[in-house]
């Protein structure tokens, strides 16, 4: 008797598990839209363009994910939201996930109750400072007035980094990207640090850009992607899947403009990227052409970074370690199979 009680315990705790995973999807299909957190403008990022519509790589993500669920990447309501607000604004409810260049690290999982779902851009902190100052690299930065955005990991990665190589500086701490730009070019500081994507993005706002370099020192690791709550797996898969998927469609040559041909090939391999084998997207929630849904709504992850921060774009940042791991990078994903 103790045995078949246990089991029906057992089985009971599964099905209310399982009615917990789906959630944040249920919640997100009887709405008919996402609600994600962006940025509060962050150039190739997540910016509204001239018309008020929102883009970016981090944008793109929110597009795809809405593909995926409603075969419409304009089922999206974005919410900007600074460093500060970011995690609090999750953590309530306000959003259903984050995509807003915001690093991966033990305590904001362990402590916040969050989880980063993949890495879709590895980052690392830099520095920016005028091109007149002649300087070729951080270790020449001594006694310099450094800008650096409240709520975030730059400002702990800056003072450890003066420190470990023996240098003294003034730290301005501002709340916004926006008011870095400001206080810097006011000659409130004279020099200007963040991640190095986020660099390249906030010196074409700036009034002469050319004016501006970005140092090669790369300070620290920085992975960045989307976040979701924990406590959804079945969320946190489908959030995870959509980066995966972009990825594994770039690999696989999957792309805006070679998807028909690909919904007709006989490779295994692309056969289960497109769904026509197995019940891989029913398995997350959604349907099993999901990928294709994407892909067709935002490309590939490689057509994305060049669209919009690569050299296709004013930010012209180099591929480098986001570069695919068959083509001298790091960028991975898992298969689908």
């Amino acid at each position: 008797m103790k045995t078949i009680l246990a089991l029906l315990a057992g089985a009971t705790f599964a099905l209310a598990a399982t009615a917990a995973s789906a959630q944040t999807l249920k919640t997100v299909k009887d709405r008919g839209e996402l609600v994600c957190g962006v940025s509060k403008g962050l150039p190739g990022f997540s910016a509204p363009d001239a018309s008020g519509k929102w883009t970016g790589f981090d944008v793109d993500v929110c597009r795809g994910l809405a593909a995926a669920i409603f075969n419409d990447p304009n089922k999206v309501k974005f919410v900007p939201l600074s460093a500060d607000e970011r995690f609090p604004a999750l953590t309530k409810g306000d959003v259903d996930m984050l995509s807003r260049n915001s690093t991966w690290t033990l305590e904001r999982e362990a402590k916040l109750g969050l989880l980063f779902t993949a890495i879709n851009y590895y980052d690392g902190q830099g520095f920016l400072v005028r091109d007149a100052r002649k300087v070729t690299s951080a270790l020449e930065l001594d006694k310099s007035k450094v800008c650096v955005q409240a709520g975030t990991t730059a400002e702990d990665n800056t003072k450890d980094y003066f420190a470990a190589n023996g240098m003294t500086l003034e730290l301005v701490t501002l709340p916004t990207s926006t008011d870095l730009v400001k206080a810097y070019e006011e000659g409130k500081c004279d020099t200007l640090t963040t991640d190095v994507s986020q660099l390249y993005a906030l010196r074409l706002t700036m009034a002469k850009p050319g004016d501006h370099i970005v140092l090669p020192d790369v300070i620290s690791k920085e992975p960045l992607g989307p976040v979701v709550r924990q406590g959804d797996d079945q969320w946190f898969n489908l959030v995870k899947w959509t980066i995966f998927g972009m990825i594994n469609a770039e690999e696989l040559g999957v792309s805006t403009t070679t998807i028909d041909a690909a919904l007709a090939s006989k490779k295994p391999e692309v056969i289960r990227l497109v769904g026509n084998d197995g019940k891989f997207g029913e398995q997350l929630g959604v349907s099993n052409d999901f990928v294709v849904r994407i892909v067709k709504a935002v490309g590939n992850y490689g057509e994305s970074f060049e669209r919009n921060v690569g050299a296709a774009s004013k930010l012209g940042i180099p591929r480098g370690i986001n570069q695919l791991w068959s083509m001298g990078g790091i960028q991975y994903a898992p298969p689908v199979r």
